[in-house]
């Protein structure tokens, strides 16, 4: 197993989710960088790491103050209703197990935004300027003239959000970016992991090499931001106050033993589109104040509806309830890391969700959970029996297991393929199901003798241990039905807790001890009912 940052420095393995604007309720794009951090990070826990998971909400800039413009609220009290009535709703929900969860109007993180912003004043990396371009609101960001798309009447329109954009002049404070592009390539250059996947590595370092102009770091047009601490007729600009709060939340300028302890971050995890900002503005205000850089800034793709990017401004938003109040919290989950590659692009259907469902998690997983704990019930009165005559058939199982492991461990704990390291499990699912197949315990239980008997206790073993060590590689995927499993099998009295077993233990065979009481709870993954749509 590949070493972490986290053995080689002896601190947290330090994830973070961006941390998402709150002008509108959650849609599944945000929840599925949110459902990536957590099984990675509970993935880590599983390694028997320290782990840190971050994540929260950006709530200041035009746009939030123009959203609660347009409801009648102050942007403090739509900030408010958002996050405790949809955004913290939703991640206890879908089981995020966040260690903390920022907001940017919390005092803890505005004091260090303006200490960390008045330091690089005090250095002379900010200068007071001008600017004039096109602005949009939806992505708080100046444009280039040449990435805008063309609209009706001659309007420009912003790439992302399809709308027109504005344009802005006014008086702001710079950053001075374009001193860091050498510094920046340098560390590309050095790290190539430093950005992925590698065709976000390519498009930055392409970005970067054309040349960095400064960065205006203040705005003076409107008041719902931090205020420059050094002239408070301006707000800091929206993505500098954003990106500040992977520092703040672990103690930036306030906890020095937790932040050497936590900070940087292991893993950045971004959507593409927001890629830039941490991967060229946020190393660069990293290096301007001698601070750590990140490991790595991972960029998954988009999820797509009908060949667009899912957001509610392109009407393709759609709610994880409607999801989950079909197939379940751990089914979903589970859907969106196993059929999209992480980092590219992904098109959600429902129609494809149902068949992964019904062919996967119903038929191969759950119904083995169901055969397996039935036959210990009919045949052994629900004590699981010892298995006294292995044979040539259980050790390609045992060797399996083993694959299955390492595999997963490789692919979700060091380089985040989780639908490769969650497509192994599967395939060890399907191979223990193959193995009960060929040898027929059913038959086998037909015939009394002491041998059969012995034969049967075999191969019933062999299929509860294949179960045992399942649910813990599919621990950090799919918990709660991971720990339903976990109960049936009756491991948990001789064994512990299910979030104590370490991934590197669950390939060791013969940890399920002979005697455990297998009970054959609900079915894991009901059939589906039909029809339901999102």
């Amino acid at each position: 197993m590949a070493a972490t940052g986290t053995e080689q420095r002896g601190g947290a393995y330090y994830v973070t989710t961006p941390i998402y604007y709150v002008n509108d309720a959650p849609h599944l794009g945000h929840a599925y960088t949110t459902v990536a951090g957590d099984v990675l990070t509970r993935w880590h826990r599983q390694r028997g790491e320290k782990v840190w998971y971050l994540t929260g909400t950006d709530e200041h800039g035009q746009k939030i103050m123009r959203t609660a413009e347009a409801n009648g609220v102050s942007p403090q009290e739509w900030c408010d209703k958002l996050v405790e009535e949809a955004w913290k709703p939703l991640w206890q929900h879908l089981n995020i197990a966040n260690d903390d969860f920022i907001r940017t109007t919390e005092p803890r993180h505005t004091a260090r935004v303006r200490e960390f912003v008045q330091d690089l004043y005090d250095k002379g990396e900010i200068y007071r300027g001008g600017y004039e371009g096109p602005y949009c609101v939806g992505c708080e960001e100046y444009k280039a003239t040449g990435d805008l798309l063309d609209g009706e009447d001659g309007a420009k329109l912003c790439p992302i959000h399809k709308k027109p954009v504005e344009m802005l002049q006014e008086e702001n404070y710079f950053f001075k970016l374009s001193e860091y592009g050498p510094r920046l390539l340098e560390h590309y250059e050095r790290n190539p992991g430093f950005i992925q996947p590698e065709s976000a590595r390519n498009e930055v370092v392409q970005f970067v090499r054309q040349g960095l102009q400064d960065l205006s770091i203040s705005r003076s047009t409107f008041d719902w931001g931090v205020r420059v601490p050094w002239d408070e007729k301006h707000v800091i600009y929206v993505w500098i106050d954003a990106l500040l709060n992977y520092a703040t939340a672990v103690g930036y300028g306030a906890d020095q033993e937790k932040f050497e302890g936590t900070f940087p971050a292991d893993v950045h995890l971004v959507g593409k589109d927001i890629l830039r900002f941490h991967a060229v503005i946020w190393p660069a205000m990293l290096m301007a104040n001698g601070l750590p850089l990140p490991r790595r800034i991972a960029a998954n793709g988009w999820l797509m509806v009908g060949g667009e990017k899912m957001s509610k401004s392109n009407l393709t938003g759609i709610s994880p309830h409607q999801l989950t109040d079909h197939f379940g919290v751990d089914a979903y989950r589970w859907y969106f890391l196993r059929a999209i590659a992480f980092g590219n692009d992904g098109s959600f259907s429902w129609e494809d969700f149902s068949a992964r469902y019904t062919s996967e998690l119903a038929n191969d997983y759950g119904n083995l959970a169901s055969r397996v704990a039935a036959m210990v019930g009919k045949y052994f009165g629900g004590t699981l029996p010892e298995a006294t005559a292995p044979g040539a058939a259980e050790r390609p199982v045992v060797d399996g297991l083993a694959h299955a492991v390492a595999e997963a461990d490789r692919r979700i704990g060091d380089e985040m393929d989780f639908a490769g390291g969650i497509a192994a499990v599967f395939d060890f699912v399907k191979q223990v199901n193959g193995y009960l197949t060929e040898q027929e315990p059913w038959k086998v239980a037909k015939d009394d003798s002491e041998a059969a008997r012995a034969r049967l206790a075999t191969i019933l073993y062999t299929a509860a241990e294949s179960l045992r060590a399942t649910a813990v590689l599919l621990n950090a995927v799919m918990p709660e039905t991971s720990q339903k499993l976990w109960e049936s099998l009756g491991a948990e009295p001789h064994l512990g807790p299910l979030a104590d077993q370490r991934v590197r233990d669950a390939g060791r065979w013969g940890l399920l001890p002979p005697g455990a009481t297998v009970t054959k709870g609900a079915v894991l993954f009901p059939r589906l009912e039909e029809p339901a749509r999102a």
